[in-house]
C-alpha cells in the first residue's frame, strides 16, 4: 500500500509533469562503478546538474505558474534565492513572459546573482544576510502586491520537484534506497511522495551538512526552526526548513543524516575526479555521505541519488580542486 503525506500526493506529482510538459531535458541515470565497489550497492546518480538552468529547480516553478491566475501573473511575480531558485524562476517567467523580482543577499554567489538577471529578471540585493533576505522578501511583497513563488514550502512548488522521483522510478525500478541532498526541504518532499507512493518500503534518506540542519532539527522537534547555516555548500544554507516540508517528510518516515565540511569536499572532489561531474559543493552532498560511509546498505541493494545542481563558480571549483592537490 502507497505511503502519502498529507499535503501533496503521487497524483500531484503526475499532475505537475503534465503541466511541465516537454520543456525541460529528461536527465540520465549515471552509474559509478567505483563508488558501487566501495559502499557493496550498485549506485547510481540522477544528473539534475544537467537539467535547464543547471538544477532541478524549474521543474518546481513551472508547476506553479502553471496553476497562477491572470491576476496573480498580472501582479508579477517574486522569491528568494540562494541562486539556484532564482535563476529557474528567472528562466521559468521569461518563457512565460512574466515579470519576475528575486531577493537575493549580499554575500550570495556573485555568478548566480548574474545568470539569474541574465534571464531577464530584476534582483534586489539590499539584505546583507540570508535572514535579513526573508525579512525583505516579506517588506517587498508587502510594497508592491507581488504573486510569491516559494522556493521549496510550496506544495505545487515541491509537487514539482516530485518528478524527479518519478523519473529515477523509470530508469531504476527496483531503487531500495533514494539519497536526496536538503536545503529548504521542497526536493526531498517531492521526491519522497513519488518514491513512497509508487515503492512503499524503499528508503528515503535527506543529506544536509552539519553546518545547516534545518530539516533534520525540524524532523527532531515537528516542525520548522531556525538554524546557523553556514555550509560551504551555499545551495544547502536555508536558514529553516519548510514547514510544509518538515510536515511531509514527518508523515513519510525521510531519514535524515548530517554530513561534514571535509566529507562535501571529498564528495567533490570524487564527483569531479570519478564521474566527471562539474557539480557543485551542494550537489555532491550525497556522494559525500556515500563515501563517508553514513548510509548502512547491505550487499546488492540498488541505491539512487540525486546530483542537484551545477551552477558553481570556475574560481570556487579550482580552489577545492587545488586543494587536495597541496
Amino acid at each position: 500500500m502507497a505511503i502519502t503525506g498529507s499535503l501533496i500526493s503521487l497524483d500531484d506529482v503526475y499532475r505537475a509533469r503534465e503541466r511541465i510538459g516537454e520543456r525541460l531535458h529528461r536527465t540520465p541515470m549515471l552509474g559509478s562503478r567505483t563508488l558501487s565497489e566501495q559502499v557493496g550497492a550498485d549506485v547510481f546518480f540522477k544528473a539534475e546538474l544537467f537539467q535547464r538552468t543547471g538544477s532541478f529547480k524549474p521543474r518546481g516553478v513551472l508547476n506553479k505558474l502553471a496553476t497562477l491566475s491572470d491576476d496573480e501573473k498580472r501582479s508579477g511575480l517574486i522569491s528568494i534565492s540562494a541562486g539556484n531558485h532564482a535563476q529557474a524562476l528567472a528562466y521559468a517567467s521569461a518563457l512565460e513572459g512574466l515579470d519576475a523580482l528575486i531577493v537575493m543577499w549580499q554575500t550570495a554567489s556573485p555568478m548566480k546573482i548574474a545568470a539569474a538577471r541574465d534571464y531577464g529578471a530584476t534582483v534586489d540585493t539590499q539584505a546583507p544576510e540570508k535572514i535579513e533576505a526573508f525579512e525583505r522578501l516579506d517588506e517587498l511583497i508587502a510594497a508592491t502586491g507581488r504573486t510569491l513563488v516559494h522556493p521549496y514550502n510550496d506544495p505545487l512548488v515541491m509537487a514539482g520537484q516530485g518528478t524527479v522521483g518519478l523519473e529515477m522510478l523509470e530508469d531504476v525500478p527496483d531503487a531500495e534506497i533514494v539519497v536526496v541532498q536538503v536545503g529548504g526541504g521542497g526536493l526531498v518532499s517531492g521526491i519522497a511522495t513519488s518514491i513512497k507512493g509508487l515503492r512503499p518500503d524503499a528508503r528515503v534518506i535527506a543529506i544536509e551538512p552539519e553546518r545547516s540542519p534545518a530539516l533534520h532539527e525540524g524532523l527532531k522537534v515537528g516542525h520548522a526552526v531556525t538554524v546557523e547555516a553556514e555550509s560551504m555548500a551555499d545551495g544547502l544554507n536555508g536558514p529553516y526548513a519548510g514547514e510544509n516540508c518538515v510536515s511531509v517528510c514527518g508523515a513519510l518516515g525521510v531519514e535524515s543524516v548530517l554530513v561534514t565540511e571535509e566529507e562535501l569536499l571529498a564528495g567533490f572532489r570524487f564527483m569531479y575526479g570519478r564521474m566527471k561531474l562539474a557539480c557543485e559543493v551542494a550537489g555532491a552532498a550525497t556522494a559525500a555521505a556515500l563515501l563517508a560511509g553514513k548510509i548502512d546498505v547491505e550487499p546488492g541493494q540498488k541505491v539512487a541519488a540525486v546530483v542537484s545542481g551545477g551552477n558553481v563558480a570556475p574560481k570556487t571549483a579550482a580552489a577545492i580542486l587545488a586543494s587536495d592537490e597541496a
